[in-house]
């Protein structure tokens, strides 16, 4: 298959991949009480809510036709935490429901490439198959990426709720405030090092994923076809 026809169907399953994501938060607060995020219109499956010009557009797009690494984010989905039911814990319900969501599209859609390449005799090298095992990929770096536990990132609510008593104060208040910097710099130091640990992170979390579901030769097969 041509790099274009993979860079399209990977930009495909990306925003797929966000949009559940965001979605779950809505659904999420929705569900505990807080129809913030459905007053501002973000409770739909509908991409386009969603997007953030240059988290969701230009740098993924950057990163698909240059060969940089693929990151991207969707607009945040306002919340109130006071309208949450379970006080605390609410606000990390809503955190976690978008990685849980990933986690879900991901079995979803492992399950389903099985399915078409076995019973149904399918091709492991059909566009289907690569686009099912991209967006099984994505899925599960979106959800592993976004449990660490530094802000903005979903993780952080527990941390967050962790840290709750009093003498944990400036330790939560630091971790809040310089949360974005320390993700750049950990993004930037994993990039530029000798060694990515981000990257062997997901490639074990990934290749473990496929394993579990007896998957990892679709995996193989799929890859050489790319």
């Amino acid at each position: 298959m041509n790099n274009p026809t993979i860079t399209l169907v990977s930009l495909i399953a990306f925003a797929i991949t966000l949009t559940f994501h965001e979605f779950s938060h809505a659904l999420a607060g929705h569900l505990l009480g807080d129809d913030t995020a459905k007053r501002f219109g973000r409770l739909t499956l509908n991409p386009i809510p969603h997007i953030d010009p240059l988290g969701t557009v230009v740098l993924p797009l950057l990163g698909a036709f240059t060969g940089l690494p693929v990151i991207g984010w969707a607009k945040p989905v306002p919340f109130n935490p006071y309208n949450l039911k379970y006080g605390k814990w609410g606000a990390v319900m809503v955190a976690l429901a978008g990685p849980l969501a990933n986690l879900m599209v991901a079995v979803f859609s492992v399950i389903l490439l099985i399915i078409l390449t076995g019973p149904i005799g399918m091709s492991p090298y059909n566009l289907l198959a690569v686009f099912l095992v991209l967006l099984t990929l994505i899925s599960l770096v979106l959800a592993a990426f976004n449990l660490l536990p530094i802000n903005p990132l979903d993780g952080s609510r527990l941390i967050s709720a962790l840290l709750d008593a009093p003498k944990y104060r400036n330790v939560r208040v630091f971790l809040e405030t310089k949360g974005p910097l320390i993700l750049m710099l950990v993004i930037l130091l994993d990039f530029l090092g000798p060694v990515s640990f981000l990257d062997r992170l997901f490639s074990f979390i990934v290749t473990g994923f496929f394993w579990v579901f007896g998957a990892v030769p679709l995996l193989l097969a799929v890859f050489s076809a790319m």
